[in-house]
């Protein structure tokens, strides 16, 4: 199992650009950022910076989504960023949470979420391409063949179709195992449905991570099951709380939720946090002492995990980092 990391916008570029260097010493080989680009800073220039003081670790967005940009800017973008670092390039992809409904809009459909990975892909690959109302096609001729990997951010049935169908693997902001078990099964399933290879198909649990007292875990990382409350209200909207097309584990903990403050999204201030049990924080983050740690990310790697992505949003970053470098990391070479 791989190890991945994801930081917000808000962190300073140098302490950004030390913990990068942190995490490849350390054995990490992702780093991720948010992109929503209204709550915190653009992503991509920390990216770039942070690539230039690294040789191994892979840099993407986790998540992007198809309206950020015209979409052969977006390409432009991620074939450049490949081409810069080498090859350590990739791209978490969803509909689109803060980042556009913090702006009042809408996220995209499935259908444009499938669209714009195969068309993109192909763009930075090389090849030629029309999109949206482009009246000519579009080629990039500086393109070398980089074949973008895409994980595609989902939760819902329809969501983990298209990840199977298209993508590279699947983004998973949860780390239950049971979970990730079902929602790994849906993706492959739909992948070997429509014929493709899934030998190398890749599963991304994404979460919190923190040591210490229970008590201690447990109000650093008490937003995350909020920050996911969003996604699953919006499952929940489509397909009922007890429509069995979804695990009853996942939709039933909402159903206190009064709401959500996007200006404070993925933040422990967060006002709407009162519905969120300890045993629902949890079951979804990665806590207590390394012993705990391990146990359970044994069980994410069993339950089909390739990816297990640390969300640091809870301080205490260079100890986590330096933790899993020296305790856990060695466990899953």
């Amino acid at each position: 199992m791989d190890f991945g990391i994801t930081f917000k916008g808000f962190i300073s570029p140098e302490r950004a650009r030390n913990l990068a260097k942190q995490a490849e010493e350390a054995g990490f080989t992702h780093c991720w950022f948010y992109d929503s680009h209204v709550l915190w800073r653009e992503s991509y220039p920390a990216m770039a910076m942070c690539m230039e003081h690294t040789s191994k670790i892979s840099f993407g967005p986790c998540v992007t989504h198809p309206n950020a940009r015209d979409w052969s800017q977006a390409a432009s973008l991620f074939g450049s960023l490949a081409l810069q670092s080498n090859g350590r390039f990739h791209i978490g992809l969803g509909r689109g949470d803060s980042g556009v409904r913090v702006l009042g809009k809408k996220p995209a459909n499935l259908a444009r979420v499938a669209e714009f990975t195969t068309k993109v892909k192909a763009l930075v690959r090389g090849e030629e391409v029309m999109y949206d109302d482009c009246p000519a096609p579009v080629k990039f001729p500086w393109a070398q063949g980089y074949e973008l990997p895409v994980y595609i951010g989902a939760y819902g049935p329809k969501a983990l179709q298209t990840a199977g169908e298209v993508g590279d693997g699947v983004v998973l902001q949860i780390g239950s195992p049971t979970l990730v078990e079902w929602f790994k099964d849906q993706a492959i399933n739909a992948g070997k449905a429509a014929g493709r290879d899934m030998s190398n198909y890749q599963v991304i649990a994404s979460a919190p991570a923190y040591f210490g007292t229970k008590e201690r875990c447990l109000e650093a990382t008490k937003w995350f099951p909020a920050m996911v409350g969003n996604h699953v209200a919006d499952i929940v909207e489509k397909y009922g709380d007890s429509s069995g097309q979804v695990p009853e584990s996942l939709t039933s903990y909402i159903k206190n939720r009064q709401g959500y403050d996007y200006s404070k999204h993925g933040q422990s201030d967060n006002p709407f946090l009162d519905f969120i049990t300890p045993d629902i924080v949890d079951e979804f983050c990665v806590l207590g002492s390394v012993d705990e740690h391990i146990t359970k990310l044994k069980a994410l790697e069993a339950a089909g995990t390739t990816q297990f992505n640390i969300y640091l949003d809870n301080g205490d970053e260079e100890n986590i980092v330096e933790k899993y470098g020296k305790h856990i990391i060695p466990q899953f070479s």
